[in-house]
């Protein structure tokens, strides 16, 4: 049986290439088009396509307003982003609402169909160029996180970090700060709250990981 497919694109020229594209190809079909997303979401509605190819930029509707209401309609619908568009926002936004892929429209033929065919059994497709972007994006919060968790620290918390990375105890870091133990032991919990970590040993790998400065001249003991 044909992959059965709509495309929602508001160039006509493009429609019309990648229609003539997959006429060609044996087991593809185009059973719809639109040149906008709200009759998009209609046609969607109305066909029950194995596949959508959605572009971004469209005028009445854009994609991601698009994609969301075609898949608030029916979450099951196979939906990939075919697209101009390089910016990351857009990826992790289309993502985040339930696209299926993200494709570059200067992708060759061959990935094109493979992409369909992969997306229709499950599969999340992305050009090469948005894989990459991709992974960034999702370190790159995480990065953030770190980095305010690090600037929640007070100057002594962080002073403190140190001597954890250094690997003292805390009867040491009290001796070399002139703290009481207990002081010490408070300002340690503190850091692994603020930090959202569990021990001492983590703490020591996140300051290294973070090239926290470590006291000199200190003797352990």
């Amino acid at each position: 049986m044909s992959i059965k497919i709509i495309l929602i694109d508001d160039h006509t020229l493009f429609r019309s290439g990648i229609k003539a594209l997959l006429s060609r190809q044996e087991g593809f079909e185009v059973i719809g088009e639109a040149a906008d997303g709200f009759s998009g979401v209609k046609l969607v509605e109305q066909q029950r396509p194995d596949i959508v190819l959605l572009d971004l930029d469209m005028p009445v509707m854009n994609g991601r307003e698009t994609l969301a209401q075609i898949l608030s309609a029916n979450p099951a619908q196979t939906v990939v982003m075919l697209t101009v568009s390089e910016d990351s926002d857009d990826l992790t936004e289309c993502i985040k609402i339930g696209a299926k892929g993200f494709l570059l429209k200067n992708i060759n033929a061959d990935f094109l169909l493979d992409s369909i065919r992969k997306a229709v059994d499950g599969d999340n497709v992305f050009s090469p160029e948005m894989t990459s972007r991709l992974v960034q994006s999702l370190i790159a919060p995480a990065a953030s996180r770190s980095e305010q968790a690090l600037a929640a620290l007070t100057p002594r918390e962080l002073e403190i970090l140190g001597y954890l990375a250094a690997g003292h105890s805390n009867k040491v870091i009290a001796r070399h700060l002139d703290l009481a133990e207990s002081t010490i032991k408070v300002h340690v919990q503190n850091i692994l709250r603020k930090l959202n970590l569990s021990s001492r040993v983590q703490a020591a790998v996140y300051a290294v990981q973070h090239k926290v400065a470590q006291p000199e001249g200190v003797v352990a003991g």
